[in-house]
């Protein structure tokens, strides 16, 4: 029988996989009424069906056995579950204490698994987007928090993406596709309610499908529609996903889900400690098929029910380590093999924290992947510490780590800044990282930022500073929309939010974390527009690794290996015909602080 709930002609069916469990209940909920279900072992599954049962219902699984933690057994029939393929849940999660502990009643402390229709499978198409071109990161609640021209009920949320200010903005950005930051329901981290602050990036899901109610209020249709609504203004959506770990986290989380039900899915160590290779306190063990076929599941789901272009895959390395890295992973060829996946984006962040965990340049030929070297490199240019090699070779698809082929795209994925760290203004603004809203006596984040500040640590009304850094921003920009392969731009970046210096801003769901569109910047913003509209028209070209052609220092001669390797080196010239009647020409100007790119005729 197929895992999760179903609704059949006279009622539902209901399988979940505890295959360690000595029992499992089906719990079904009726305003506070609960009724329960006694299930049936078939294999490592257990099966029930209900006559009567209609789409809404409420329900949860109870499993009984052995309570031994350390041992991966935390059988509680006082802990309700929610079911790991379950597609919608009746509210948020919240932290409590006693979701750890054994024998005390969780009922009214989780959310509730709800039994839905799906909708009808959305039509085939091709993705909404094409290599080489901008990729828009959103946090879908700070996007719209504060901006004046979203209705005040529906700030927040998904629909707002589908309001008519929001798509004309993306539209004058010429955003390929959306990314979106999780909207998949999440648990804040246990040490964050006590300081009074919750999670507002979303990365620490409990299962893997149901959306979060309050971020879309509506569910899977309003999913659906806001997914229609960007693909017709010519809008692809990519949605970030979490699987490397669970919300769950180490010894001292909750029991809400696969833990009570199925905890070898988490790794561990033979020691039985469990595997953090994600930083969190769990790592799903995707060397197992039950993990993989959730997943695949999973991705299914969000293609078929709301047609989404791609996802993004946080911390991916831990979908292809079991225990080790391969590029061969089971998984990857799982998807590629799945006629609803196989033509989707793939991104991956291409490291974690665990052993080898840094595989940049090394998932499949068809996945793309955030390039953290080229942020640094060309911050560190910029900065004025950088030599022009390093810089032109991110400048050109990073073919050190991509390779060099002429006949296939790079798959860099090209950023200056992106949810994880300071936003673009505030690394020309800040030194260093300004993190104490956290509560961590700003020991959280990255200490090194390859920022720098133009004299003065923070915001400065000196028109010197102002300028300075302003020409930074816009050299910065230029770069970005210069450079070889898919770009990506972070919400907000392109007028120069700031958010105070905090470069790990997880925990703050308020005036810190969300974009302030009151008083932005508009003419950094128009030249962003300007940017984009000439990327636009030449694509195929940005998209390659570019031709080869002469490169020369800025007064004309050719570059030697000490011009390559130098600081002091000023910038670089160059210029290649492209075969089709026309000739790229690029000058990078380092004390004017200028990125120039033309496209003219031979």
């Amino acid at each position: 029988m197929q895992l999760g709930a179903r609704l059949t002609e006279g009622g539902a069916t209901f399988a979940v996989r505890a295959p360690r469990a000595e029992a499992v209940t089906l719990c079904l909920f009726d305003g506070r009424e609960e009724r329960r279900h006694a299930m049936a072992r078939r294999g490592d599954d257990w099966c029930g069906e209900v006559h009567g049962v209609v789409a809404g219902q409420r329900y949860g699984y109870r499993a009984e056995g052995i309570w031994a933690p350390a041992q991966g057994l935390w059988f509680d029939p006082a802990k309700l579950l929610v079911d790991p393929y379950a597609t919608a849940i009746d509210q948020r999660f919240g932290w409590h204490p006693a979701l750890n502990q054994y024998g005390v009643e969780t009922a009214q402390l989780v959310p509730w698994s709800v039994l839905e229709a799906p909708l009808p499978d959305v039509a085939r198409a091709a993705p909404v987007f094409a290599r080489g071109g901008l990729i828009y990161e959103v946090n879908v609640r700070g996007f719209t928090m504060l901006h004046p021209d979203v209705p005040p009920d529906m700030r927040g949320t998904v629909a707002a993406l589908a309001h008519p200010a929001i798509i004309a903005h993306l539209r004058k950005l010429r955003v390929t596709a959306v990314e979106l930051m999780p909207i998949v329901a999440w648990i804040d981290e246990r040490h964050l309610p006590p300081l009074g602050l919750s999670n507002a990036w979303g990365y620490n899901p409990v299962v893997p499908m149901p959306l979060d109610p309050r971020l879309c209020p509506g569910g899977m249709t309003e999913l659906r529609a806001t997914v229609a609504a960007l693909h017709e203004a010519g809008i692809g959506v990519i949605l970030d996903l979490v699987f490397n770990h669970t919300g769950e986290s180490d010894m001292q989380g909750p029991i809400l889900a696969l833990r009570g039900l199925d905890d070898a899915v988490y790794a561990r160590e033979p020691d039985g400690r469990l595997v953090n290779d994600t930083g969190t306190g769990n790592t799903l063990d995707f060397a197992r098929q039950a993990v993989r076929d959730l997943i695949l599941e999973s991705l299914r789901h969000f293609v078929r029910q709301a047609g989404v272009d791609g996802y993004r895959f946080d911390l991916a390395p831990v979908l292809a380590r079991g225990p080790v890295f391969s590029s061969d992973a089971p998984i990857f060829g799982e998807i590629a093999g799945d006629p609803w996946l196989t033509d989707r984006v793939l991104i991956a962040e291409p490291w974690d924290i665990g052993p080898g965990g840094y595989q940049l340049g090394r998932f499949p030929d068809n996945w793309l992947e955030w390039n953290d070297i080229y942020r640094d490199d060309v911050r560190r240019f910029w900065r004025g510490d950088g030599g022009v090699g390093p810089f032109v070779t991110r400048l050109c698809g990073s073919s050190d780590v991509f390779g060099d082929g002429m006949v296939r795209p790079t798959r860099s994925v090209n950023f200056l800044a992106a949810h994880d760290g300071f936003t673009l203004a505030d690394t020309v603004a800040y030194q260093t990282k300004h993190n104490e809203a956290n509560g961590e006596g700003n020991r959280d984040g990255h200490n090194e930022n390859c920022s720098w500040n133009n004299g003065v640590e923070g915001p400065s009304d000196d028109p010197a500073i102002v300028a300075a850094r302003t020409a930074d921003l816009r050299a910065l920009l230029e770069t970005l929309f210069a450079s070889t392969g898919t770009i990506m731009l972070t919400a907000g970046d392109e007028f120069a939010r700031t958010q105070q210096g905090n470069n790990n801003a997880y925990a703050q769901d308020n005036e810190i974390g969300w974009v302030a569109w009151e008083g932005r910047d508009m003419a950094l913003e128009d030249f962003v527009a300007g940017l984009a509209d000439a990327r636009a028209g030449a694509l195929d070209v940005f998209a390659r690794f570019p031709e080869p052609g002469d490169w020369r220092r800025l007064d004309g001669a050719p570059m030697t290996l000490s011009d390559w390797e130098s600081p002091q080196t000023a910038g670089v010239l160059y210029e290649a015909k492209l075969g089709d009647g026309r000739r790229l020409r690029l000058k990078v100007d380092r004390p004017a602080r200028t990125v120039f790119v033309d496209m003219g005729p031979e």
